[in-house]
């Protein structure tokens, strides 16, 4: 049996996003909430909207007789085709949903497939940042491409220019900051994990740090693509291979240029997570 075509399925649900986001056009429309998702955080209406998109494309595939496990935000394990999957789907219909729901662009769609439980497993990476149309994908073995074009992070400097923060609330984000002091030249906070460590893959950023834990739904197909771009991350103390999908596990992560980028970048992750 041919493997499904992933690529024109997020393509897809791409489109379904954008009516979606077209429908519900303001800050106030986008502030409907529907309970607390399967991750453990409060589900907006348009999360459930988008998930639903992305559902409805699986059920297709299942119908086709191809067996899956998919892990999502909102709701959590679900199987298609019994119980030994061929396939594990890790999907965050919306990436950044605060950005998403004050109106603010950099939000994305993260897809991944795997052939197995883990981080290390994973063969199909697909990230879609809605604030500026780009398309982000990969393929293990093959490399990482934006739009179409090959992408790599780049031979990289002795320092770090530029580094992308995440879950920067200024509470914990204080000793952090002074921790890059003399490592860092500049700081960017996007607001959607995925869409930095595509800036990493990019070439854009030298480096990404998380200052919270992560889900496997925010992660599993950004670390693909930016190590098939010849980047470098890490996920806690975690190997890939030990790295699971499981909404209950949470990580940190660091993405970076080179080794001694990212090792410099968890020194400190760890200030936080001791």
């Amino acid at each position: 049996m041919n493997s499904p075509d992933w690529l024109a399925l997020c393509r897809r649900v791409v489109d379904e996003h954008r009516l979606i986001f077209e429908r519900y056009a303001s800050t106030e429309a986008r502030t409907e909430y529907e309970g607390i998702g399967e991750g453990g955080d409060r589900t907006l209406a348009i999360d459930r909207m988008c998930e639903d998109a992305v559902f409805v494309e699986l059920e297709l595939i299942a119908e086709q007789g191809h067996s899956m496990l998919a892990i999502s935000e909102e709701r959590g394990e679900v199987f298609f085709g019994g119980t030994e999957p061929r396939h594990w789907v890790v999907v965050d219909p919306i990436d950044g949903s605060l950005n998403a729901r004050r109106m603010i662009p950099s939000h994305s769609f993260s897809f991944a497939v795997a052939s197995g439980p883990a981080m290390s497993d994973v063969e199909f990476g697909y990230i879609f940042d809605f604030g500026t149309n780009q398309e982000f994908e990969s393929v293990a073995g093959r490399g990482s491409r934006c739009n179409g074009q090959s992408i790599t992070v780049g031979a990289g400097s002795s320092g770090m220019e530029v580094v992308g923060l995440e879950s920067a609330e200024p509470g914990i984000a204080v000793e952090a900051i002074a921790a890059l002091a003399g490592h860092v030249h500049r700081l960017r906070v996007v607001g959607s994990i995925a869409i930095t460590v595509c800036q990493v893959a990019a070439g854009r950023f030298d480096g990404m740090l998380s200052l919270r834990p992560c889900r496997s739904v925010d992660a599993a197909a950004a670390q693909l693509i930016v190590r098939e771009a010849g980047g470098v991350v890490a996920l806690g103390e975690l190997d890939l291979r030990e790295a699971g999908f499981s909404l209950d596990i949470r990580y940190g992560i660091a993405a970076a240029v080179r080794d001694d980028q990212l090792t410099t970048l968890m020194r400190v992750q760890r200030l936080r997570s001791g």
